[in-house]
């Protein structure tokens, strides 16, 4: 079981759900089983980096197992230091183990994926497709079955403290002191309260609304507490993964917005902790844009959107943001974030590339410019 570090873990479910399987599916429950215990040797574990400095970190969310996946190519050939799958690596909205396990082999043979993790590191935080099902929150009820096998599929790390707690939030912070950069994954399902619906639903407009329900949380008590923590860790960058929308807060649509008083909590947070350097990751909207909020935190935030790796919409409807600084892309693509430690003030690239490897959105800015005025660089 090396490429799947604890996959017994996951065995154990499947073999507690054997009872409850009919005579005529068992077989198909055993295949799965055996399928993933014969799959090829799991990624390159993001751990060997850890102390590795870090220049080129790509990423990418929206990736159906049963579309073509030309986007490996361009991703490869962009040749990032480590790879985040930051949502919807799988489309399965279902409670059944044994067709989750299924789809996950499906991806995990697919033969650009198969070669490009080979190569380049990689790690990953669920959104709703793989989670459980679409905009799916805390009310799911296979969370300790979905979250065995996502950790599976990863290729988590046996000691790592994803395999015993709830949720998939996790941390890690690779380079020396000076070129450190943390990644923070943030698990904005397992614990989600119910979403708000929009009365009345407007024409062409999502069906959520920003919720006044002050104990509804998204990330909960105890990720919150585990944030916290992170943010005063020694870091030069950030980079804080959300399956969702930051800083656009205009559409109807899931986004952090729609617990208000929630993104008011990760602002103050963010101030308060003193966390310089924070950039947000997000996907799920099947579109790419940069996002920008100027105030509300010690430094401009940036959001950068990468959506989706295979599943570009056929007709693209369009979304209200006045907080976007750049085009929005709806090709298939995937973000870059490229840092440049040999300037004197180090320089940070925000990227989207196409599926063909092109730049579509492209934002420079210099390390300085994410950090509180009066701070002094730690180098």
């Amino acid at each position: 079981m090396a490429g799947f570090p604890m996959l017994g873990k996951s065995v154990a479910i499947f073999s507690k759900a054997w009872k409850n399987q009919p005579r005529m599916n068992r077989s198909r429950h055993v295949m799965i089983v055996a399928a993933f215990l014969m799959a090829a040797a799991g990624p390159v574990s993001a751990e060997t980096l850890f102390t590795n400095t870090l220049t080129r970190v790509a990423f990418g969310s929206c990736l159906h197992q049963d579309d073509p996946q030309p986007v490996w190519d361009a991703i490869t050939e962009a040749q990032p230091d480590l790879f985040l799958l930051i949502g919807d690596s799988i489309y399965l909205d279902t409670t059944n183990a044994t067709d989750k396990a299924e789809a996950y082999e499906k991806q995990r043979s697919n033969p650009g994926f198969r070669e490009f993790v080979k190569t380049c590191p990689w790690w990953g935080i669920w959104d709703d497709h793989d989670y459980g099902y679409n905009d799916a929150g805390g009310e799911y009820p296979q969370r300790e079955i979905s979250q065995n096998l996502f950790l599976d599929f990863v290729g988590e790390p046996e000691d790592s403290p994803r395999w015993t707690r709830e949720g998939l939030y996790g941390a890690r912070v690779y380079g020396p002191p000076g070129r450190q950069v943390q990644i923070i994954l943030l698990d904005t399902r397992s614990f989600r309260s119910p979403l708000h619906p929009m009365n009345p639903r407007l024409p062409g407009e999502g069906p959520y609304d920003a919720t006044t329900d002050r104990d509804a949380t998204l990330l909960g008590p105890a990720q919150w507490t585990w944030f916290r923590e992170q943010l005063r860790k020694p870091a030069q960058l950030r980079l804080v993964v959300s399956g969702i929308q930051v800083v656009a807060q205009d559409h109807h649509w899931e986004k952090w917005m729609n617990f208000p008083h929630e993104r008011q909590l990760l602002l103050d947070m963010i101030s308060d902790t003193e966390a310089d350097g924070v950039i947000f990751l997000s996907g799920d909207r099947h579109r790419a844009e940069l996002s920008l909020l100027p105030d509300g935190a010690p430094y401009p935030l940036y959001d950068l959107t990468s959506s989706s790796l295979n599943m570009k919409p056929d007709i693209p409807l369009a979304e209200i943001n006045p907080r976007r600084v750049s085009q929005v892309y709806t090709g298939d693509n995937f973000g870059l974030v490229t840092i440049d430690w040999e300037k004197p003030d180090p320089l940070i690239t925000l990227e989207i590339r196409s599926d063909r490897g092109e730049t579509v959105i492209q934002h420079s800015f210099s390390l300085r410019a994410i950090q509180a005025a009066g701070r002094e660089l730690p180098y």
